[in-house]
């Protein structure tokens, strides 16, 4: 572990094998979270190798500036679960990444999950709603929600995660709009 002072924040890298998955970091410096002053105390992700750290700092700044954004977070906080903020606070890169890592997969994925998805956060996150809404049986929509889970990682039902994944698909719209269409095939 490395730690200084930069300004008005407390810096601190972690090594080891022991941190290889961002909630392993959580857990160490959970151990020591007091030690810091008030405000939020941010976890960036582990990355591979020094060279690496850059990636993973940037990420926790950009989450630092938008942790008022979500003032009830828990404490310590990793980056990724302040990606909603973080987009909304002006980073780019995690506009990109609502889009990419959840909006896409969601689209690719088919099988009624991005409109069962739409149409649940529509619904005010209620099932049945969802089910009469859709002209299927609640069931399926219990189905797709889990689908939707484990595409994701994020459940439509967690309303911290339903913001995430509003805020996703909002992006990923908009950045489907922004691409410029694929020009008609050539006729016979």
């Amino acid at each position: 572990m490395l730690g200084a002072v930069q300004g008005d924040r407390m810096i601190v890298v972690l090594g080891g094998s022991a941190v290889n998955a961002p909630d392993q970091a959580v857990d160490i410096v959970g151990r020591f979270v007091t030690l810091f002053g008030p405000g939020a105390v941010i976890v960036g992700p582990p990355v591979e190798h020094l060279m690496d750290a850059a990636t993973s700092t940037r990420e926790a700044v950009s989450a630092y500036r938008a942790a008022a954004g979500w003032p009830e977070a828990p404490r310590p906080v990793t980056s990724l679960d302040l990606l909603p903020e973080r987009a909304l606070s002006g980073d780019g890169h995690a506009r990109r990444a609502l889009a990419h890592d959840i909006y896409e997969p969601l689209q690719a994925a088919g099988g009624g999950l991005l409109e069962t998805l739409v149409t649940f956060l529509d619904q005010g996150l209620s099932v049945e709603a969802a089910a009469r809404a859709l002209f299927v049986h609640a069931n399926t929509v219990r189905y797709r929600l889990r689908r939707i889970h484990e595409v994701t990682g994020y459940s439509p039902t967690d309303p911290r995660d339903a913001y995430a994944l509003r805020l996703a698909i909002t992006l990923g719209r908009l950045f489907a709009r922004s691409r410029p269409e694929e020009p008609a095939p050539a006729g016979r």
